[in-house]
């Protein structure tokens, strides 16, 4: 029907527009957070480009709901507008023919959303948590960055180097290490540094320098200077908890330990996938514009009703992980009412214009009784 082939084929365009721009935006963002988190030492610099692949697919499936969101509204918006609306109302399509076209175009929107929530949300975020716990996993040594404070593994040792070549080799020189243990604090700074390694054990060797210690409980300090000082590096890294968060655990081994943190993970995902389909039905509905206005409120209320929507999934995953609500029962209250809402909004907007002249005749008629009564009085 040139209808429905009109229709897809606006929203294709519109969607894919409108996706293009939040995606570009939530990269960049992305990036600056990820770049951010590497000066820090949180991430390996080699892994940036990886990290931010993951981190931009783990929330794809969000920017795809709100681009078919969006897209729908505008699309519909601009039918408004330039008054194509009430050619075909004047047809005798109503706003609840739009439904099916527009879930019809969605469709393959949909199915990837559900996808990448079910499937491949926790398989990202596994292995985005393994390339942190890697990288914090690293030895004392390798923390060592020339220029930089680095703490080491337990947090007790406090390394600065300024590394330079010569002949081929890295020498460290200008050394600065702060350790703190067994209640005493020591300060050892050297001119110059490198690494032996004795029985598998690997050492810092430094060489002119001198060590101050002090005892944190009297206050008592000791100066030593020295030609070679040697410092046990920790290669082992610190253990990590090898149980991963709910976040990382498959859907199907969600469903079947069904535990309260494990809940709370569904009802998030499950009210994703339902959300993004409420959003679509809601958007029908938000679009009507009057053809004679400039601003386009529309399009912020929209806005406004999806983060409204996304917080209400989030704080329903808070209310079922901390046991307060079951999981079906907080998905059938929130998406079922939600659904509701939908219909009813495009129920009133296909029939605001037969509740208008009916509610105009009943005052009509009400006010002509009172007038004729009135009337009729001596």
């Amino acid at each position: 029907m040139l209808f429905d082939r009109a229709l897809k084929r606006q929203l294709t365009r519109s969607f894919a527009a409108t996706l293009v721009v939040i995606l570009t935006i939530v990269l960049t963002m992305m990036l600056v957070r990820t770049l951010r988190q590497a000066t820090r030492g949180g991430v390996a610099p080699e892994d940036i480009v990886l990290l931010l692949g993951y981190t931009t697919l783990s929330h794809l499936a969000t920017m795809i709901s709100l681009s078919a969101f969006v897209a729908t509204v505008l699309t519909l918006g601009r039918m408004y507008r330039d008054s194509e609306m009430p050619v075909w109302f004047a047809s005798g399509i109503g706003l609840s023919r739009f439904v099916r076209p527009v879930l019809a175009t969605m469709a393959p929107m949909l199915g990837l959303v559900s996808l990448l929530l079910l499937v491949a949300w926790p398989w990202l975020n596994w292995q985005s948590l393994e390339l942190r716990e890697r990288y914090q996993q690293r030895s004392d040594l390798a923390r060592v960055s020339p220029g930089l404070f680095q703490a080491s593994a337990d947090g007790n040792r406090v390394f600065f180097v300024d590394r330079d070549a010569r002949d081929g080799q890295v020498q460290a020189r200008t050394v600065f290490v702060v350790v703190r243990e067994g209640g005493r604090e020591s300060v050892t700074s050297a001119r110059n540094g490198r690494i032996e390694i004795v029985d598998k054990d690997r050492y810092v060797v430094l060489e002119q320098g001198q060590r101050a210690e002090t005892d944190l409980a009297s206050g008592e300090r000791s100066i030593a200077r020295f030609d070679t000082y040697r410092i046990w590096i920790d290669e082992t890294g610190p253990r990590v908890s090898t149980a991963p968060p709910a976040k990382a655990i498959p859907t199907l081994d969600l469903l079947a330990e069904r535990s309260p943190a494990g809940d709370g993970e569904l009802a998030w995902r499950f009210g994703m996938v339902l959300a993004s389909v409420n959003l679509i039905l809601l958007g029908i509905g938000l679009a009507q514009v009057h053809p004679r206005r400039i601003s386009n409120w529309n399009l912020l209320f929209a806005l406004l009703a999806f983060v409204l929507v996304f917080n209400l999934v989030n704080l329903s995953q808070s209310w079922v992980s901390s046991g307060r609500v079951g999981l079906w029962a907080a998905l059938l209250a929130l998406h079922g009412s939600g659904l509701v809402i939908a219909w009813a909004l495009v129920w009133w907007r296909d029939n605001a214009t037969t509740l208008s002249w009916w509610t105009l005749a009943a005052l009509t008629g009400r006010w002509g009784r009172r007038a004729t009564v009135a009337g009729g009085r001596p």
